[in-house]
């Protein structure tokens, strides 16, 4: 048996996902809150298998509560609910922990196997969906490491360009080929999103100067 804790703000709402979930043989809703405070204070004595949550709530929003609850019952899944599509709530509810994101348009039989799909341990985020994220993840890790996208060797051949070595000389010193190197500078510019050498060598300057004490 799935047990199942509805939040949202909407009564009527929260009877029809009851009356819809409660209709399933293995389905069972075994509370509701329609705050945020309420949802944080009854999940963990409850201990549900799923939490369907309202993205947007009078007191607060369902990824905090997603965040909070999933801290004290850790294997609980839970399915974020929203009346609209919203990428910054999507990102903010799956970094949170949340298993699923579902628009309230959907199917009343494709609600119930999201809440199946999600009990069961897996994900319910689309490809293009997923890709989006992992995207939005790696420009976060960009812009707290702009080398983040180098490998060790490309990292080695950046800092040897901000000290104004040309590929020959890259080459002689690392005992690679020059167009090996030429390969590798192409390379590292792309990940860089650069178009010139000089943009590279101005970059490693910078980063040189902010590792100095």
């Amino acid at each position: 048996m799935i047990h199942v804790f509805l939040v949202d703000d909407h009564e009527v709402v929260r009877r029809g996902v009851a009356a819809l979930l409660d209709s399933e043989d293995d389905i069972e809703v075994i509370g509701e809150a329609g705050t945020a405070e309420s949802a944080i204070a009854r999940i963990p004595a409850l201990k549900p298998d799923v939490a369907v949550l309202d993205v947007r709530l009078p007191d607060g929003n369902g990824v905090d509560v997603c965040r909070e609850v999933r801290s004290r019952v850790p294997g609980l899944a839970c399915l974020m609910l929203t009346s609209f599509a919203d990428d910054d709530a999507l990102f903010d509810a799956v970094m949170a922990g949340a298993s699923g994101y579902v628009l309230k348009q959907i199917h009343g039989s494709d609600l119930v196997g999201a809440v199946r799909t999600v009990a069961s341990g897996q994900s319910l985020l689309d490809p293009q969906t997923t890709a989006a994220m992992l995207q939005r993840l790696r420009e976060q890790a960009a812009r707290k490491d702009p080398l983040a996208a180098l490998s060790e060797q490309e990292r080695h051949i950046l800092d040897l360009i901000g000290e104004g070595l040309t590929n020959r000389q890259i080459g002689e010193r690392l005992f690679l080929a020059e167009k090996t190197v030429k390969n590798y500078v192409s390379n590292l510019l792309s990940k860089l999103n650069m178009q010139r050498r000089t943009q590279a060598a101005a970059l490693a300057a910078r980063l040189r100067n902010d590792r100095r004490p």
